[in-house]
């Protein structure tokens, strides 16, 4: 399964992604509470993918993903926002987000968002469920 970095500045999201995340089969490998923290854990940890909140203080989710895709071009980053945040989820997308999950969170969202970010993810979880 996937080595995951939660980016959130509410550590119950990050208790709750890392809960769901987990139960998935996934391995939380890092989990930052800033965009510019996100920005120094990606370097150090290289996770296969980044769920990042948009709306965060000292740096915005959309800051940090400019940066990290400036120096990591497949870097896969799911944005987690909240309704109202189209404008901000569509910079995001265009800035080279994966995809985007609308909170509340759920394991139905964020593993339609893992399997539409990562192509190969899909296909082996396809695989894994006929033989299961």
């Amino acid at each position: 399964m996937l080595n995951i970095m939660i980016v959130d500045d509410s550590l119950i999201i990050r208790k709750t992604l890392t809960t769901q995340l987990e139960k998935m089969g996934h391995t939380v490998i890092a989990q930052a509470k800033s965009g510019k923290e996100a920005i120094e854990l990606y370097a150090k940890h290289m996770p296969d993918l980044v769920t990042m909140d948009i709306t965060m203080p000292i740096m915005s989710g959309i800051e940090a993903l400019k940066e990290i895709i400036k120096d990591y071009k497949n870097a896969k980053i799911i944005m987690i926002t909240s309704h109202g945040e189209e404008k901000l989820v569509m910079e995001a997308i265009t800035s080279g987000a994966r995809g985007y999950v609308l909170k509340p969170i759920t394991e139905a969202k964020i593993e339609d968002a893992i399997c539409k970010a990562i192509p190969e993810y899909k296909k082996h979880l396809d695989k894994f469920l006929m033989n299961s």
